[in-house]
């Protein structure tokens, strides 16, 4: 008979990065002067499973990582996790149809220059840019949002370029 241990076998560089992650939890806890039980009950986890999160163990589920961030209220942080795929933009980025004459604009594209954009991106930082395909995306996904009168003569050459290329004449919205 074979008995599979509870514990996932990592490699020695993810066991770092959770018992970083780990201590930096119980430090953002005793900064806020909460004990550990408090916090245990706020997350409804046991005493014991916080322990053995702040000290970055492998088998505590993401989901419990996740109570125990709210609950020392950095649930916020969450959403910044794998936010900035820059090796899949770039991937991305190297599938987009061949430019046509006319059509062509940079291969990153930055928030700040195109102001109804970055209203659309609100949750990226106002120097970040983007790829091609991810401004169009942002653009369709998000079109009840954009002010076409307030929209400057660069933006709307970009959005143009941007339909013509990545939507192939069309904008789905």
């Amino acid at each position: 008979m074979v008995f599979m241990s509870a514990r996932p076998v990592l490699p020695e560089a993810e066991n770092q990065l959770l018992a970083e992650f780990g201590a930096r939890l119980r430090l953002a806890r005793q900064r806020r002067h909460l004990s550990a039980q408090y916090v245990a009950d706020l997350a409804s986890i046991t005493r014991v499973t916080l322990h053995r999160a702040e000290l970055g163990d492998a088998a505590v589920t993401m989901g419990t990582y996740i109570k125990v961030m709210a609950a020392v209220d950095l649930g916020a942080d969450v959403a910044l996790l794998a936010r900035d795929d820059k090796t899949g933009h770039l991937l991305q980025d190297a599938r987009l149809p061949a430019r046509r004459v006319g059509t062509t604009f940079p291969r990153r594209i930055r928030l700040a220059k195109y102001p109804q954009l970055k209203s659309i991106a609100w949750s990226l930082a106002d120097d970040a840019e983007v790829g091609p395909a991810e401004a169009f995306a942002l653009y369709e996904r998000n079109w009840r949002h954009v002010d076409m009168a307030a929209m400057d003569p660069a933006e709307r050459a970009l959005l143009a370029k941007l339909t013509a290329t990545i939507g192939k004449g069309v904008m789905n919205v």
